[in-house]
């Protein structure tokens, strides 16, 4: 039986337009019950990193998780990490400090294949850096932050734009938002006065291709603000928070189908738990859900919009054992607690949950575990496999790389229903693919 794995539609265009990758598909598959897997607990005495603060995991193109530790390491001062999806856990590369101390925020992976991120403090100024790594641990710094100008202390994901830059924010007051290239050509786009916010703003690029993002201080009641600006540094506040509608939303947004952008709040609201809550382009904010602080958790960090048209998170404390929960929200803003952490098998997860190409949700938990270190997760929420595009649209002739598993020689790519007919296989979770003459708009497909 062929299995198809179908991925969001391609665009056909006369000039070259490089996109964000997407992850954004489905696959004709059942699906599986929900489900905690424990896969690997960290052991920092046995050379293992540790102490991982609101890390994002990138999926490479070889199928498995890179992130970053502010502990752990030859150097002791933190790492690049490598994780397989079955939890087997390796060290890429350790920093020294002279190359950047204090690593936060986890990877972005690149149209070349190669993770980008940053770290809070190292580097020449020891203000930190922003940098890019081979998967196989080659380093290279793209920008030493001086604080003149620059702010100083990146401390989120790198946001990968549509014009093939990456976009980031530091973490000082004033703060700074800021873009850099693949080779480090470094721009400040803006510097943010204390009504603006301050500390935080973790970025996305929203499908009108401003970016939106939340402070966790300063604004106008100094409980700190949600924005939005445009890829030339213009800079709207769009809400500013009270205390009693959200506190703390330095963890930023994710946006749905419906356009609207869904986020959460580490603090405030009715029982100074933190909320979920929407807010549209123009400014309209709601809250849809209060956290209890009990059963709900309580602190809620990174969203992840996942293929089902779902947004996933966690809370990193509550819950049955006071060890944070993973829940959904949907597209209608319904909150639903999915599952406790219960220490023996993690404690407090931090962090993005990344959606794998299979279709589970992968995260760390910061504590907790055999070793009391943490440990690495996936949940099973029923998700289906689905392929992943680095490119969304381009002209006849151009290459694309497909993410996905259980690619082989025989795998059929067609765009828009047309055939490619020249595809080159790395493994069996990557394909480059050159779009075909007489392929339309429409959707990409994989059969394996």
């Amino acid at each position: 039986m062929n299995y198809v794995q179908r991925a969001k539609s391609f665009r056909i265009v006369q000039r070259f337009v490089p996109v964000m990758l997407v992850l954004l598909a489905v696959a004709a598959i059942p699906a599986f019950a929900q489900t905690y897997t424990d896969l690997h607990d960290f052991n920092a005495s046995a050379g293992d990193p540790s102490n991982f603060n609101s890390g994002r995991l990138a999926q490479g193109r070889d199928g498995d998780f890179y992130g970053e530790s502010r502990n752990g390491g030859t150097s002791t001062g933190g790492t690049v990490f490598h994780l397989t999806p079955s939890g087997t856990a390796a060290v890429v590369f350790s920093f020294d400090g002279t190359d950047g101390s204090f690593e936060e925020g986890g990877m972005t992976l690149g149209t070349d294949g190669n993770l980008y991120g940053d770290t809070y403090a190292g580097g020449t100024a020891n203000f930190g850096v922003t940098f890019k790594i081979t998967p196989s641990g080659t380093q290279t710094m793209l920008h030493n932050f001086t604080n003149s100008g620059d702010g100083n202390g990146p401390s989120n994901a790198l946001v990968l734009g549509t014009d093939g830059n990456f976009y980031g924010t530091t973490n000082s007051n004033p703060e700074t938002i800021y873009k850099v290239s693949s080779s480090g050509t470094f721009k400040t786009l803006h510097t943010l006065s204390t009504s603006q916010g301050y500390q935080g703003g973790q970025l996305i690029q929203g499908s009108d291709g401003n970016f939106y993002g939340g402070m966790n201080l300063g604004g106008a009641n100094g409980f700190g603000t949600l924005f939005k600006m445009t890829s030339a540094g213009v800079l709207t506040v769009l809400h500013n928070f009270t205390g009693t509608d959200g506190n703390t939303a330095a963890a930023g947004m994710v946006q749905v189908a419906s356009g609207k952008f869904y986020g959460g709040t580490g603090t405030g609201g009715t029982s100074n738990a933190g909320v979920i809550y929407q807010l549209t382009s123009s400014g309209t904010y709601k809250v849809l859900h209060n956290l209890n602080g009990t059963t709900d958790g309580s602190s809620v960090g990174v969203l992840t919009l996942a293929t089902d048209g779902n947004v996933y998170g966690t809370a990193s404390n509550g819950g049955s054992a006071s060890c944070g929960t993973i829940f959904k929200v949907t597209a209608a803003g319904v909150f639903s607690v999915l599952y406790d952490l219960d220490n023996t098998h993690g404690c407090n997860p931090e962090g993005l949950l990344t959606e794998g190409t299979e279709g589970l949700l992968y995260g760390i938990a910061n504590g907790g575990g055999a070793h009391g270190n943490g440990v690495f997760f996936s949940f099973n929420a029923g998700l289906k496999p689905f392929v992943a595009l680095t490119l969304t649209s381009g002209k006849v002739g151009t290459q694309v790389g497909i993410m996905g598993q259980g690619f082989d020689s025989a795998s059929v790519v067609k765009f828009g229903g047309v055939a490619a007919t020249s595809i080159t296989l790395t493994g069996t979770t990557y394909i480059v693919a050159t779009v075909p003459a007489g392929a339309v708009d429409g959707y990409v497909t994989v059969t394996t």
